[in-house]
């Protein structure tokens, strides 16, 4: 086998959920940063500690990073802005509203039933139980024929389930937990609340201790995870999509300028948590364009990567035949100082949509030779002083609720084999880029797409995405004129661009369309017109009745939830 290099890239990420409308501190809408925080966050970081042979890359996009040190704010105070949590902390004594209740039987249930509640009978149990009623969340006499034992029992095996598997073997409080199944008491809860707190605190410093040791590099997303190439040029998607539908706006007003707010808002608030700025960045899903990457450049960032489909289209609108041309680094004629990495799609959808389907040693096994094979086909990059690089990059917390054990064994497998293989070298973008600062190979442009597809479809194109869009454009423009009347004070200045910058996340675009399950499209959709009634409101304009109406229903069976893409 030749020697390779590979890069791995955890992206972690979630959107704003908070309701920043709301009186004094923001509520939590969805709970989806602190559960992924319990379940995802902290196994990651686990399975790294565990192998201190591996590196990799880990990406935490800021806005993501500031809502789990809210959380961790609220368990300081002990007053919580998230309806789950609070329901964890609550007394039963008697008084459990209808509306909690409906919102536990539609909360707490939603978890992969394979890998997250068949596992726990008592979780399955309580289960049934609803089943046997029916709808009772529609039907307010039902929800009494529940008690009060059975929704605490309900939100505390909520958490249970979402809890990671490194810290249910580590935790004896989970273990003793689980095992007493039922009947949990206002202490166990207390305790389990506790114990959610203390995970939270730690996510952000265990990361920054492997940073220190040189056992990752931390890198990050422009701050709210915005669709940048669309910012600049609503027309983007049609440079891979000809024929695609474009939103009625002509343009998104002070695009350029916005992009270049989120990349260096990103920067700062990356190096006050901690402590370095970033030397690379993993854009928004991946998303890609030449006058984006020219801003990153002129911004100081030093690495980028983007989907194996990107670098495909830029080769063929260039036409220039390059064999495997992923497994190496480039570079953009017009974005000087600035290095673009690839993913390999074939190697990170195996990850991503295939491996939780398989035995966790044969998954990691194939891995390594699949590994072996890109080696051995790409020999020449050896030949000219670098070995063949190979970048693998997918979310760091979706895929692994489709796995047993939340991935433990496939990861202990993983990285157990790796560290032994003398031929395969885990390192970091930033490790390469010391080694090879100047690739040959030069792009003379790139066109404009994401890791999804090779195109921007994800995000626009169809109605529903367009008009959120028009929606999200029209909004701007009330924005630059109430900035150019010069009415506001500086707080509202300073939360008007807030929450603009929380419309701007790409999140809401992508939950957009017909093939995304109705659950999940409802909620985003609801929280996007929400976010956008907000920000005429810190504008101190009233918000247009067509924020009142739903812009997509949803109603399709989207792979993995619709949390996930494959490539291609």
């Amino acid at each position: 086998m030749h020697k390779i290099d590979l890069v791995f890239l955890w992206h972690m990420h979630q959107p704003d959920y908070r309701d920043h409308s709301s009186p004094g501190a923001p509520e939590f809408v969805l709970p989806w940063v602190y559960l992924h925080a319990t379940k995802d966050y902290t196994d990651m970081a686990a399975h790294l500690e565990r192998h201190p042979q591996i590196r990799a890359v880990v990406n935490f996009v800021p806005v993501l990073a500031e809502q789990i040190e809210d959380y961790a704010s609220q368990f300081e105070s002990g007053v919580f802005r998230d309806p789950l949590l609070r329901l964890l902390a609550t007394p039963a004594d008697g008084t459990l509203a209808a509306g909690d209740k409906r919102l536990l039987l539609d909360a707490c249930f939603r978890a992969n039933h394979a890998t997250m509640l068949e596992p726990f009978p008592d979780y399955q149990r309580l289960h049934a139980l609803f089943g046997s009623l029916g709808s009772p969340a529609d039907n307010e006499p039902a929800l009494d024929y529940l008690s009060e034992a059975y929704y605490f029992d309900l939100v505390t095996w909520y958490h249970l389930a979402w809890s990671g598997e490194s810290e249910r073997r580590a935790e004896p409080l989970l273990q003793a937990l689980i095992t007493k199944g039922q009947g949990f008491s206002m202490s166990d809860r207390h305790a389990l609340l506790a114990w959610i707190g203390r995970t939270l605190r730690n996510i952000i410093p265990r990361y920054t201790a492997l940073a220190k040791r040189g056992q990752i590099e931390l890198s990050c997303t422009p701050q709210t995870h915005p669709l940048s190439p669309l910012l600049l040029d609503l027309r983007a998607g049609q440079e891979t999509v000809p024929d695609a539908p474009a939103p009625s706006a002509p343009e998104y007003p002070g695009g350029a300028e916005r992009v270049r707010h989120h990349i260096l808002a990103a920067q700062e608030s990356h190096t006050q948590r901690f402590g370095s700025m970033p030397v690379g960045m993993w854009p928004a899903e991946g998303a890609v364009s030449t006058s984006f990457a020219r801003q990153l450049a002129a911004e100081g960032v030093r690495w980028i990567a983007s989907g194996e489909g990107v670098l495909h289209n830029s080769l063929n609108k260039a036409h220039m035949q390059v064999a495997h041309p992923a497994w190496q680094p480039w570079k953009l004629d017009r974005a000087p100082g600035l290095t673009l990495f690839f993913r390999d799609e074939h190697l990170s959808d195996l990850i991503g949509f295939e491996y939780g389907k398989w035995h966790s040693g044969e998954a990691a096994q194939h891995f390594v030779e699949q590994l072996a094979n890109t080696a051995n086909l790409a020999p020449a990059a050896e030949h000219e002083g670098h070995k063949p690089m190979v970048a693998v990059i997918l979310d760091g917390e979706n895929a692994w609720e489709h796995y047993p054990y939340n991935g433990w064994y496939f990861f202990e497998e993983l990285y157990t084999l790796l560290a032994a293989n003398p031929d395969i070298r885990t390192t970091t973008f930033a490790t390469l880029l010391e080694e090879r600062p100047a690739p040959n190979a030069t792009l003379p442009a790139l066109t404009a797409g994401s890791w999804v597809y090779g195109t921007l479809s994800t995000w626009v194109g169809d109605a529903a995405k367009n008009r959120a869009w028009d929606l999200l454009a029209t909004a701007k423009a009330a924005y630059d004129r109430v900035m150019v009347g010069k009415t506001l004070t500086h707080g509202q200045i300073r939360a008007a661009e807030h929450q603009l910058s929380i419309c701007e996340s790409s999140d809401w675009f992508w939950w957009f369309g017909d093939y995304n399950p109705g659950p999940s499209v409802e909620s985003f959709d609801r929280l996007y017109r929400r976010n956008l009634a907000n920000l005429y409101r810190c504008l101190q304009l009233e918000p247009p009745a067509i924020l009142d109406t739903p812009i997509s229903a949803g109603g399709g069976h989207a792979e993995g939830g619709g949390t996930m893409r494959r490539a291609s």
